[in-house]
């Protein structure tokens, strides 16, 4: 008789309960994660008391069509944390090529960010910049606490979109325009 068919052997997986600690630094694993091309969004909201919010931010992903969901997350300890956290709306604007200047922009510190940037008036009050690739205003529907950062998801209640905008891309910290293969 001959070895058993791979289908019909079982064998035991001991689940670990915890994570091992990591085998890599912080500059490590931020360059191991600079490896995954992305887009580049500015997150933008205004405050309860008016003021404009707004933040560059790659961590953007769809989560559902139906409900239509979308998810991007922020460090803990950013300044704009209290403003997103308890607003009612935000806008995803996703920046075109031509906007590098937009996302370098809202990404410094001790700026106004604001000074000089074309947005239209969204839903709750969200600026939607003028000129972005896409943009999708959002109900700040739910939000999880996960490592240093806090994970947003948002419920779509309007998008939009310009089918000729090239994208803005980012990788290995350096920006990108998108080159057809």
């Amino acid at each position: 008789m001959g070895l058993p068919h791979p289908a019909f052997v079982s064998f035991s997986v001991t689940t670990p309960r915890r994570a091992q600690p990591p085998s890599f630094s912080s500059d490590e694993f931020r360059e191991a994660l600079g490896m995954f091309a992305t887009g580049v969004t500015v997150v933008t909201a205004r405050a309860a008391n008016g003021t404009l919010v707004g933040l560059t931010a790659n961590s953007f992903n769809s989560v559902s069509l139906t409900p239509p969901l979308v998810l991007w997350s922020l460090s803990r300890a950013a300044g704009s944390m209290p403003a997103l956290s308890a607003g009612s709306h935000y806008t995803v604007n996703i920046l075109a090529a031509n906007q590098k200047a937009l996302a370098e922009r809202f990404a410094a510190k001790n700026i106004d960010r604001w000074a000089d940037v074309a947005y239209t008036e969204g839903l709750g009050g969200a600026p939607v910049l003028v000129g972005a690739a896409a943009s999708f205003e959002c109900f700040n529907r739910s939000r999880y606490d996960e490592g240093d950062h806090v994970i947003f998801v948002g419920e779509v209640e309007r998008c939009s979109h310009d089918a000729g905008a090239s994208p803005l891309l980012f990788h290995g910290g350096r920006f990108y325009t998108e080159h057809p293969l």
